[in-house]
């Protein structure tokens, strides 16, 4: 769906501004021969030069980054019986250009591929992934006592949205993308809101997103209209580093990355007034994203302590909002299947796709040949986890 596209609006808008790269990534020599792109738009790079800058974020110029922690005893991916799939992985990944695929089933790797030069230990930039991890920092936030309730106001945690139309707004249809607050997503169009709330002046102690945020009017009644704004993840991750009064990076990793056993640092790029692109722009290791798909699998549990509310993700990974398309809707900032599937997507081909009834993470890093293409490369990826789920199911009958 083009609405995949804002991830790459948001990520040329909010680099701009923004000083030296804050970490270094030592680059393979195959890397080393495309330089990183100077046009900070990712729709216009060359197929090689996001095939380096994807694996490297944080040396792109004028990227700063956080630092996501690791720590302690990496979480256990035991290898389990190679799965038989009815059609030719190679292939698939060639024409998704992936440059990295993992099959995770009852907690066992069945099947785990790289290309494009990459390889397990390197990371791999999410897009529009990070929403997912953002909204679980929400349930996390709800658990620890710093959100009192998803019916509480948006402007209760974010003073600076105090008067606007987002008064009417609470923590859950921030979530939903149902604020019914007017928002312009049009890729195409200069002058829209996704291409101009990062393009601002900063407004000295708030928020980029919320200077441009808190001056848009309202559309329809609040929790009446689905409309996806890239803008309001945004203000999903101010809210939850004002109420914790950590950053995003901070939190996530005291509460899932170091208790869980994510094997790797991972980065969150800042945006041009120091906050995480909440959105957007993580980047981390395949296996690292699918261990994210086995927290929410296992129930949210990380260090033996429950991190998540225990209604939090029967909501949040089951459909609160219509989207037009059969047989699919929206969580909180997780798409959703009715058979009870669903997944984080990013633009280019990353994804971590979960399936509770069969035991199933799959996780994704690629680069599509388009940002987006839901009718090729996106159609071909919905056939393939179907095709898993039809292999898992063969193996139960046997």
């Amino acid at each position: 769906m083009r609405h995949y596209l804002a991830a790459a609006t948001l990520l040329c808008a909010a680099m701009g501004g923004i000083g030296p790269a804050a970490a270094q990534t030592a680059l393979t020599s195959t890397q080393m021969t495309t330089p990183l792109p100077e046009d900070l738009n990712v729709l216009f790079w060359s197929q090689d030069q996001r095939d380096a800058a994807f694996r490297t974020m944080e040396t792109v110029p004028k990227v700063v980054v956080h630092t996501i922690e690791a720590g302690g005893t990496a979480y256990p991916l035991t290898e389990g019986k190679p799965i038989a799939l009815d059609l030719d992985v190679d292939a698939y990944m060639a024409a998704q250009r992936n440059a990295g695929l993992i099959i995770i089933q009852d907690g066992k790797i069945r099947l785990e591929k790289y290309k494009l030069g990459y390889g397990p230990e390197g990371r791999w930039t999410s897009f529009s992934v990070a929403k997912s991890f953002t909204s679980t920092l929400v349930g996390a936030a709800v658990k620890d006592g710093y959100i009192k309730s998803l019916d509480d106001k948006v402007s209760a945690y974010i003073p600076g949205l105090k008067g606007s139309a987002y008064d009417d707004v609470s923590v859950r249809q921030l979530l939903t993308m149902t604020s019914g607050v007017k928002w312009n997503e049009d890729y195409t169009d200069p002058k829209s809101d996704v291409a101009q709330f990062n393009l601002q002046a900063p407004v000295p102690g708030e928020d980029i997103t919320v200077s441009y945020m808190k001056r848009l009017p309202r559309e329809a009644p609040a929790g009446s209209k689905w409309v996806y704004k890239t803008g309001e993840t945004n203000l999903i991750g101010v809210l939850v580093s004002s109420a914790t009064g950590k950053t995003l990076s901070a939190y996530l990793s005291e509460k899932v990355w170091k208790p869980f056993g994510m094997e790797a640092d991972g980065v969150w790029m800042l945006g041009p007034t120091g906050h995480e692109i909440s959105g957007c722009c993580m980047s981390a290791r395949l296996r690292d994203y699918a261990r994210f798909g086995q927290f929410i699998l296992g129930g949210g549990v990380a260090g033996g302590e429950k991190v998540l509310p225990d209604d939090w993700l029967a909501a949040a990974t089951t459909k609160q909002a219509d989207i037009d398309l059969p047989d699919r809707g929206y969580g909180y900032q997780w798409w959703t299947n009715d058979d009870g599937s669903f997944a984080a997507q990013g633009i280019f081909g990353q994804g971590i796709f979960v399936d509770p009834t069969r035991k199933l993470v799959i996780a994704s890093n690629g680069n599509w040949p388009t940002a987006t293409d839901p009718e090729g490369v996106g159609t071909a990826r919905e056939t393939f986890y179907k095709a898993v789920q039809a292999a898992v199911d063969r193996e139960a009958a046997d």
